[in-house]
């Protein structure tokens, strides 16, 4: 079957009662992964660093969206920007480390050396080349944006222009309802605290997948975070590119370890398009950031968050953190049972709860949209 007609295969009209998952061939065919690269993950708006590490001139970040090598950057004049993270010589990646501080950008296999704004200063023993402009070889920008707590960019955007300036795009893209709920839950009372990397043996939309499902799978895989979930009254709601799924907090019954680090009235899960989720509690907040890595590896990067992040609360927290891990533990185990399991002659495509899954149709109609318009 030729590209187009898989992603033709999957029908993106169909009401949620009527509607199938995408196609299986969606998790493990190379082609769609590159469309994916091309389209998805080019196109859309991406977390790549947190605010509060790119708080002084010289602060900077490394990331990598799509294979594209990126570096971002806070600038003498306190703006934020992004840019391609390689050289304009020989292409080698200028920041190797995955975050830290410099006066200037040195590459470390010619010694070109770029300012914090990303124009080129300096090239050792380059005389006597003729036609060469320095100020037509700086880095290549980003386009970039900062909400909230987070630094976005996106890879087939304008130029970026300093983050203190109005852009439009990444505002665009999430949606006044969005911002005007993160709005109300006032994020600047919770701090950084830490930050663990995990690996799955699956598509990145697995994971995506058993996150939009509607706590569907919470009552049978998870019965620790489902001693504190109310279930019954649990609640989805889809934006133009992002779910809200809710539940009230229980205490009743709840399981010792989990019910006293997540606590509150509700829980908020938030995903936003493509491979971002926001985790809050009262008090507590994690970020997933889903990452694929390759057809069926994927990396998921979370960072906690905590009201108190002083010595006296590193207990709790860690703790905290100990429940996250233990939830985790248990969605890579099955997440890589679907990867299996979609590899089956068995399976071809899905049925969808109408109670439970609107958020995986949301996102399943979304990634047609942008594939389809690769093609």
């Amino acid at each position: 079957m030729d590209l187009e007609q898989i992603i033709l295969s999957y029908n993106p009209t169909a009401p949620l009662p009527e509607a199938r998952t995408i196609p299986s061939t969606w998790y493990t065919d190379e082609r769609i992964f590159d469309l994916e690269k091309r389209t998805v993950f080019s196109r859309s708006w991406h977390f790549a660093a947190r605010v509060d590490q790119l708080r002084e001139p010289g602060d900077y970040v490394t990331s990598e969206i799509a294979g594209e090598p990126i570096v971002l950057v806070c600038g003498n004049d306190k703006s934020l920007r992004a840019f391609f993270n390689v050289c304009r010589h020989h292409a080698a990646a200028i920041m190797t480390e995955a975050a830290g501080h410099a006066n200037q950008m040195r590459c470390p296999y010619h010694g070109w050396t770029y300012s914090l704004e990303g124009e080129l200063k300096g090239t050792p023993d380059f005389s006597g080349v003729c036609n060469f402009d320095r100020n037509e070889n700086g880095l290549v920008s980003v386009e970039s944006a900062k909400w909230e707590k987070w630094v976005f960019v996106r890879l087939d955007g304008r130029q970026s222009l300093p983050l203190n300036t109005a852009i439009d795009g990444l505002q665009n893209f999430l949606g006044t309802d969005l911002t005007d709920q993160f709005r109300r839950l006032n994020l600047q009372d919770l701090h950084w605290f830490k930050r663990r990397h995990y690996t799955l043996n699956c598509n990145w939309k697995v994971f995506v997948d058993n996150y939009l499902d509607g706590g569907y799978h919470v009552p049978h895989l998870h019965k620790g975070l489902d001693s504190v979930l109310d279930y019954s009254n649990y609640t989805i709601e889809n934006g133009a590119r992002f779910c809200l799924q809710s539940s009230p907090i229980v205490t009743r019954g709840a399981d010792d370890e989990v019910g006293a680090v997540r606590s509150g009235r509700r829980a908020l899960y938030y995903w936003l398009y493509p491979n971002f989720m926001i985790n809050y509690y009262d008090g507590v907040m994690d970020t997933n950031l889903v990452i694929p890595l390759g057809i069926d590896r994927t990396e998921v990067v979370f960072d906690f968050y905590f009201t108190d992040v002083s010595a006296a609360a590193r207990a709790r927290n860690a703790a905290s953190i100990d429940v996250g891990q233990r939830i985790q533990n248990e969605d890579v185990a099955i997440c890589e049972s679907v990867q299996r399991g979609l590899q089956s002659r068995a399976y071809t495509a899905g049925r969808l709860s109408v109670q439970r899954e609107a958020g995986e149709h949301l996102f399943h109609r979304l990634l047609y949209s942008d594939l389809n318009s690769g093609l």
